[in-house]
């Protein structure tokens, strides 16, 4: 599993945890979690592509 694919999965699951919490703070907890996982998710599919486009 690449770093990008382990960094949406975790995006998933805490999206996931965040739709099914109950509470409020809980959910808003899991909310945050998520958008860090994708902004890293994010940061790393850019990485790759400048990396990609140096090396052609």
């Amino acid at each position: 599993m690449s770093t990008l694919e382990l960094y949406r999965s975790h995006a998933a699951q805490a999206q996931a945890d965040a739709d099914a919490a109950v509470l409020v703070n809980v959910r808003e907890r899991c909310q945050r979690a998520a958008m860090a996982w994708t902004a890293m998710a994010d940061r790393a599919e850019k990485t790759e592509a400048m990396r990609v486009g140096r090396n052609a």
